[in-house]
C-alpha cells in the first residue's frame, strides 16, 4: 500500500509541472547556498579561524568575535554538512574541504566574485533596468577580478611562452597587468628581457609587485599605476600583451587605444590581444551583461570586429585563435609592420 501511494506521489509531481525545470532549480539551489555558505565562511573569519587549530565553539566565538555561540554553533553545522568543517569530542577544525579552500587564493577569490558582484548583478538588476545607477564593480573590486583572472594564467601562458619564444623580445610591456602573472611569464619565458606592468588599479598593481618580488624579478620589471596612453616615455617594447583588457575600452575608443600601443611597439613588434569574446555561451553572456551594466561603455568583443580594429590601428593581425577549451577566451596576434 505504501509503495502504490508512493507511485501515486511521482505520479502527481509527473503531472503537476515541468519535473526537469524542478529537479534543476533545485540543483541550482543548493549550488547557491554552497557558494553563499563558503563565502560566508571566508567572510566571518571562521574557516581562517578553524585554520589555526581545533577549537571549541566557545573559543571559536572569541577568536572570530561572534556575539552569540548557539548561532555559531548553528553555522558550524552547516559547514560539517557542506564538508568544510568536522566536529569530534566537541572541539572544530577543517576538514578537507575546508582546508583547499583555505590555502588555495583563486578559490578564496572565485568564493568572493561569485557570491559577490557576478551573482549581485541579477539581485540588484532591477534598479539599473528601471534607469538607476550603474554598477562600479570594475572600480572597486580590480583587486578581486586580477586575482580571479588568474584561472586564464595556464592557457595566456602557453601562448605567451610560444610568442616570447618565436620573437625574443627584449622589452616586454603587459598592459592592465591585474596580479603580475603573465608579466612575470615573459620574463620567466625571455631572461634577458626588461619588463613594464601597467594597471590603473592600485590594488591590482600592488598585487603584481608582489608576484614579481616573489619570483626574482622585480629588478627586470617596474609596475606602474598609469594609462597605458601615458606611456610615449617607453618605447619601444618588442612585446606588448593586452589580456583581458580591451572590453574595459568602450567600442568607439578602442580603435585609438590600439594605435596607442601599436605606436609603442618597435617595428617587427608584436601585439598580442588575448579577450573573452562576445559568443552565444552562458558565460559570455552573462560576463558581457556584467559589464554592460557598469558605469562606462563597456561590453564583450565580437571577433571579427576586433580583427577589423587592429587593421584600422596599423597593425597585422593573424586569425585569432580560441587557447581555452569550453571558453571562449581567444588570442589574436598583430605585427606592426616595418
Amino acid at each position: 500500500m505504501a509503495r502504490l501511494s508512493r507511485a501515486r506521489t511521482l505520479l502527481t509531481l509527473l503531472r503537476s509541472g515541468d519535473l526537469r525545470t524542478r529537479l534543476r532549480v533545485t540543483r541550482d539551489g543548493q549550488a547557491a547556498i554552497r557558494l553563499g555558505l563558503g563565502a560566508a565562511a571566508l567572510d566571518t573569519g571562521v574557516l581562517d579561524a578553524l585554520a589555526g587549530g581545533p577549537a571549541t565553539t566557545a573559543e571559536l566565538a572569541r577568536r572570530v568575535g561572534a556575539a552569540g555561540e548557539d548561532l555559531l554553533a548553528a553555522f558550524l553545522r552547516v559547514l560539517a554538512a557542506a564538508g568544510l568543517a568536522r566536529e569530534e569530542g566537541g572541539r572544530w577544525s577543517l576538514a578537507a574541504g575546508g582546508r583547499a579552500v583555505v590555502d588555495d587564493d583563486l578559490v578564496r577569490a572565485s568564493y568572493e566574485a561569485f557570491a559577490g558582484f557576478h551573482t549581485g548583478l541579477y539581485r540588484e538588476l532591477g534598479p539599473v533596468l528601471a534607469g538607476g545607477s550603474r554598477r562600479r564593480d570594475v572600480v572597486e573590486q580590480g583587486g578581486v577580478i586580477a586575482r580571479v583572472s588568474a584561472a586564464f594564467e595556464p592557457f595566456v601562458d602557453a601562448v605567451l611562452r610560444e610568442t616570447v619564444t618565436a620573437g625574443a623580445p627584449r622589452r616586454v610591456l603587459d598592459v592592465g597587468c591585474g596580479a603580475g602573472l603573465q608579466l612575470a611569464t615573459m620574463l620567466a619565458a625571455a631572461p634577458g628581457a626588461e619588463g613594464v606592468g601597467v594597471d590603473t588599479d592600485e590594488d591590482a598593481a600592488a598585487l603584481a609587485r608582489r608576484t614579481l618580488a616573489d619570483r626574482g624579478l622585480a629588478e627586470r620589471a617596474r609596475v606602474l599605476r598609469a594609462d597605458v596612453r601615458d606611456l610615449a616615455d617607453e618605447f619601444p617594447f618588442d612585446l606588448v600583451l593586452l589580456a583581458n583588457v580591451v572590453y574595459y575600452v568602450p567600442v568607439g575608443e578602442r580603435v585609438a587605444l590600439l594605435r596607442s600601443l601599436a605606436e609603442l611597439l618597435a617595428p617587427g613588434g608584436i601585439l598580442l590581444v588575448v579577450t573573452t569574446a562576445a559568443t552565444p555561451q552562458l558565460v559570455s553572456r552573462h560576463f558581457d551583461l556584467l559589464l554592460r551594466a557598469q558605469q562606462g561603455a563597456m561590453e564583450l568583443p565580437e571577433v571579427d570586429v576586433l580583427v577589423d580594429q587592429l587593421r584600422e590601428a596599423g597593425l597585422e593581425p593573424a586569425a585569432p585563435r580560441r587557447i581555452a577549451p569550453g571558453t571562449p577566451l581567444v588570442a589574436v596576434s598583430a605585427v606592426r609592420p616595418g
